[in-house]
């Protein structure tokens, strides 16, 4: 069984995602938001090991909790992202600008988009989805019915593409190509805010609609 644990943490109420196969206690963490002990000691509660970390984009509130996260386990989990969000991850997530500093942990592993992850029997789709920042991905499993989207879409909603690196045009070509030809059924879990589905957003998003 997939089991879905989210932590609503930091100073703009990220989500982050303890995923695990409740067969083989495997876990990964997909945007590590902040407080990485919180996270590492609600994995312990659960008898999971955190195999890996992986990345939707590299802004600081989905990057902040990643270097106490690895302190906080017994062995260093791999991190995962997407090459085109590196200069993001070097420069803090751009903490600075927000008025933060943090610590992005240790260089992650390139995603590229089809790549095969894997959290215990469960297979996940890399989905390379730029808009928001260049180097977005979501996380797409057929056999749970699950996609993790990151900032590219919400509840009613899609990501910011004032900052640094977002473009409109890109970020609805990346929801429609990548999202909405997904099957309606499958449960949407975001970066920030409550969960939906596929069709739900296809039918009721005020920003991308079904065309």
């Amino acid at each position: 069984m997939l089991k879905i644990i989210s932590l609503t943490l930091g100073p703009v109420q990220t989500n982050t995602y303890i995923v695990a196969d409740t067969e083989t206690n495997e876990a990964i963490v997909i945007d590590p938001a902040w407080d990485g002990e919180k996270i590492a000691e609600t994995a312990l509660e659960q008898g999971w090991q955190i195999k890996e970390i992986w990345l939707t984009h590299a802004h600081f509130d989905h990057i902040g909790g990643i270097a106490d996260l690895v302190k906080s386990l017994p062995k260093p989990p791999t991190v995962y992202l997407h090459p085109d969000d590196y200069d993001l991850w070097k420069d803090g997530g751009g903490a600075s600008r927000f008025g933060f500093r943090i610590d992005p942990g240790p260089e992650p592993k390139p995603l590229t988009h089809g790549q095969i992850l894997q959290v215990g029997n469960f297979t996940f789709e890399v989905r390379h989805t730029p808009g928001h920042r260049p180097g977005h991905s979501v996380f797409y499993c057929a056999d749970a019915g699950v996609l993790f989207s990151g900032d590219l879409i919400f509840y009613r909603s899609v990501g910011r593409t004032d900052l640094p690196g977002g473009d409109w045009v890109t970020l609805e070509k990346s929801i429609r190509e990548q999202v909405y030809t997904l099957p309606d059924e499958i449960r949407i879990f975001s970066g920030h805010g409550e969960g939906t589905s596929v069709g739900e957003e296809m039918r009721e998003n005020p920003f991308v609609k079904r065309m």
